[in-house]
């Protein structure tokens, strides 16, 4: 779908200071305080506001804000700058209904090449996404960048001092349940937004819509899948580059057209952009996990082979290596916090082997705890309901029941309480006590669910069925997870879904140094923005084919973008019986992953070449130290770890 042009719903937005970079200066009335706030950033402790006033062709009066900081500390120099503008719909047309005037823009300069501005509703309180990024402020001289408003006050724009480059933004709709905004880019090199399986690097600008939305299913080409990523790089045509977040977690999608352009739309929260102005691809990441947080630094042994299978059936099956996963095989009845003491008797005293041996361990976890266990037998239930730790029904009491893999019906932990998070760290404690592992699998935590929304459905409100839904697989926001008038700690689950994944990471990142008394190895499936600074990902449930490992590539190649440098793919696919020579290419290649673990599904054959495979491997641990050095400059300074040559 190419984006909306024109002046069907547009956002006036008027300048006023006279300063290099903005246009048409408004004729001041003498300064009033305003009754609005300063500009939210709280880094910045006092702003001196004033106010301006100018016809709009018989429209009402539009407003300024500006926000200049006191000077903070001895040095005497400005310690940041904003600029406040207030905007009111200028068309009587409506996408969605429940649209909302006026709405606010702070602009934000908040280092030398970061950029921050932000829309939002002055008059309620929207959802914004929990993450703290540090904004020290920058005196708009000393920035890379300028911010202009077009002389007829129809587009705002970011214009790089250096070249004159410019990221003009246009076509502004807000409403309560549907966000968009169009943004020209400078050229059709752009690359990121995730998570979908792409099948090229750059992408394709002719009409491509990609969906966001945390979803529980295997790698499809344009499918929204485990995370979500609303990040994008773009490399100009002068070879200077740029990268955009928009820091938002409800549904959304991102329309790419050929003038070249990018046309952003959400239907919740509000719209927080943050602009990284690199000048190279490689500064653009390093500034990108600045603000989001560099990833974690790995322990060395996670950077050895990993060995995993669905489908042990028994603790006699298991392979010796460096680091052995441990699948849902292990649980009594799929159960979190058991093991099964028949088929997987001596697995305590097996992992201490392991242990002994220089070997390491990591066993998987899911997010859903069954509630149908005879009470008082099921520690984990128990303990939950007593302290209140799942999401709830629109309610705001009554438990949330869906279906996954343990007998019965599950309930699902809600991760962003901190009640939550005490049950949580209290059973990893308790359940390395009994299985001495070195770090946890947090897997389908998308949160996924066998049925669409819990029982006994989602009722028929627009939460739970808005006005417009993006572009995601089967078009519903509750099938195969919860539904999204479900209540957590933050708010509803309509805000929250796709945050599930992040909100359990740190935790369980915290939870595993602690136990261990070492660097933490934490592996998830569905990531946020952020996630990279507690946990590694893998591309999820690809298929034994040769395209998925042509895929696998791209996928690396994005999540160091994303800030997760420590990412691969299962060798030799998850799904489908592989092939000798797919599976000894895969293996050549997987053996140079960031993350490099041989993992396939329950049922699947099982192909045997270890002399090929141990003479690649060889040639891996020859560099590891190498690889140790990428990752301690990705942690302290935020590189990548595998890179396209256009970061070289």
């Amino acid at each position: 779908m190419p984006p909306v042009h024109g002046n069907h719903v547009f956002h006036r937005i008027i300048a006023s200071q006279n300063q290099k970079g903005w246009k048409r200066p408004l004729r001041a009335s003498s300064p009033t305080i305003s009754p609005s706030p300063p500009c939210p950033q709280t880094t910045i402790p006092q702003c001196h506001i004033s106010m301006f006033h100018e016809p709009l062709h018989g429209q009402a009066d539009v407003e300024m804000l500006s926000c200049f900081p006191a000077p903070r500390g001895d040095s005497g120099t400005e310690a940041g700058f904003c600029h406040r503008v207030t905007l009111d719909k200028r068309s009587t047309v409506s996408l969605f209904g429940n649209d909302i005037s006026p709405i606010v823009m702070d602009v934000e300069f908040q280092t030398k090449d970061r950029l921050r501005f932000k829309v939002y509703d002055p008059s309620q309180e929207r959802f914004e996404v929990p993450l703290s990024i540090d904004a020290p402020g920058v005196a708009a001289e000393d920035a890379n960048y300028d911010v202009e408003f077009s002389s007829d006050s129809s587009h705002f724009r970011v214009k790089r001092k250096s070249t004159g480059t410019v990221l003009p933004l246009v076509d502004l709709f807000f409403s309560n349940q549907y966000l968009q905004i169009t943004t020209a880019v400078p050229s059709t090199s752009v690359y990121g937004f995730g998570e979908q399986e792409h099948v090229s690097f750059k992408h394709n600008m002719d009409f491509v819509t990609y969906g966001m939305f945390s979803r529980d299913q295997a790698p499809t080409p344009l499918a929204n899948l485990y995370g979500v990523h609303p990040f994008y790089m773009c490399v100009e045509d002068d070879s200077n580059a740029h990268g955009v977040l928009l820091l938002n977690s409800n549904a959304q999608d991102i329309s790419l057209s050929p003038n070249p352009s990018l046309t952003f739309r959400t239907i919740g929260g509000i719209l927080d952009f943050y602009v990284f102005l690199g000048p190279t691809p490689e500064n653009v990441i390093q500034q990108y996990t600045e603000a989001i947080g560099r990833p974690h630094m790995p322990a060395y042994w996670s950077l050895g082979f990993h060995l995993s299978r669905w489908g042990y059936a028994s603790l006699d099956v298991v392979k010796k290596t460096d680091v052995q996963h441990f699948d849902i095989d292990y649980m009594d009845r799929r159960l979190d916090f058991t093991y099964d003491k028949t088929n997987y008797a001596g697995l305590p005293e097996y992992i201490k082997e392991l242990k002994t041996a220089g070997m390491h361990s990591v066993i998987i976890l899911d997010p859903f705890i069954s509630k149908d266990e005879e009470p008082g037998t099921y520690r984990p239930y128990d303990l939950g309901q007593e302290m209140g730790v799942w999401i709830t029904n629109s309610d705001g009491v009554t438990p949330a029941v869906g279906k996954s893999l343990p007998p019965g019906y599950s309930v699902f932990p809600d991760y962003t309480n901190p009640r939550t998070v005490e049950w949580w760290t209290q059973l990893c404690l308790e359940f390395k006590d009994v299985l001495d592992y070195d770090g946890i699998w947090i897997d389908m935590n998308e949160p996924s669910n066998d049925l669409t929304g819990q029982l006994p459905g989602c009722a028929d409100n627009d939460i739970n069925n808005p006005p417009y839904i993006p572009s995601i697989t089967g078009h519903s926001l509750a099938q195969k997870t919860l539904c999204p008038d479900s209540r957590t700690y933050l708010g509803e689950h309509y805000n929250t879904h796709s945050l599930f994944g992040w909100s359990q990471t740190a935790p369980t990142f915290h939870v595993v140094q602690q136990a261990t008394g070492k660097r933490a190895f934490v592996l998830s499936r569905s990531t946020f923005v952020g996630s990279g600074k507690h946990a590694g990902h893998w591309l999820g449930d690809n298929n034994s084919q040769w395209k998925d490992m042509h895929y696998s590539i791209i996928g690396m190649l994005e999540f160091n973008l994303f800030g997760i440098p420590f990412v691969g793919a299962d060798i030799c696919g998850f799904s489908s019986n592989t092939t000798y020579e797919l599976c000894l290419r895969w293996m050549q290649l997987g053996s140079f992953y960031p993350f490099s673990r041989n993992h396939n599904a329950e049922g699947n054959a099982v192909t045997e070449f270890a002399k090929i495979a141990r003479a690649t491997l060889r040639i891996r641990y020859s560099l590891l130290p190498y690889l140790y050095t990428l990752f301690f400059e990705s942690h302290v300074h935020g590189n990548t770890v595998v890179r396209s040559l256009m970061h070289e």
